[in-house]
């Protein structure tokens, strides 16, 4: 029987010991007309200094799940030169660190020699998946969890992979 996809708060609160994301797209249900990608496009940037106008629930549930002992690190495996949505992300993800995610940067020409899932995951505590689906355009094909052993192993690993070999935020430039 098929397990539930829980809610974020539900996932990220039953991590005891750590949480790893893997995005290997280069473009994620992009609006090009409307939202957040649109007003980055039109010049609009956070001010870091201004918390209250970019801090939201997501940050709030990272920075809960960091308080709580748990390491939380993402890893984005990136084509060079990177697509607009890219920068984009990148631009944007001094908020993820500031809410105690660390976050590091793969080229994909890097990634050659991994064995990587065809999707992007979330592992909670090496041992529970959730799979991201996308559709050709980005768009989310909705989630699903695993338990499978061997699947989470598979994730472990390739995480780990991927972030040996990948730069911290910080220190990634853009090309």
């Amino acid at each position: 029987m098929p397990l539930s996809v829980p809610t974020w708060p539900e996932l990220l609160g039953s991590a005891q010991h750590t949480v790893v994301h893997l995005e290997m797209r280069d473009a994620y249900a992009v609006d090009y007309e409307t939202g957040p990608f649109a007003e980055w496009r039109a010049g609009h940037r956070h001010d870091p200094a201004d918390r209250a106008s970019w801090w939201r629930p997501w940050l709030d549930l990272v920075s809960a799940t960091v308080a709580r002992g748990v390491s939380v690190r993402r890893a984005r495996i990136v084509s060079e030169p990177v697509s607009e949505y890219t920068r984009f992300l990148y631009d944007g993800t001094f908020t993820n660190v500031a809410a105690g995610e660390d976050v590091r940067w793969l080229a994909r020409r890097q990634a050659r020699d991994l064995a990587l899932p065809g999707t992007d995951f979330w592992l909670v505590d090496a041992r529970l998946i959730r799979w991201n689906h996308f559709t050709g355009d980005g768009s989310s094909a909705g989630g699903e969890m695993s338990e499978d052993p061997a699947a989470a192993k598979l994730c472990a690993e390739a995480f780990e992979g991927v972030w040996s070999r990948a730069v911290p935020h910080d220190h990634y430039v853009i090309r």
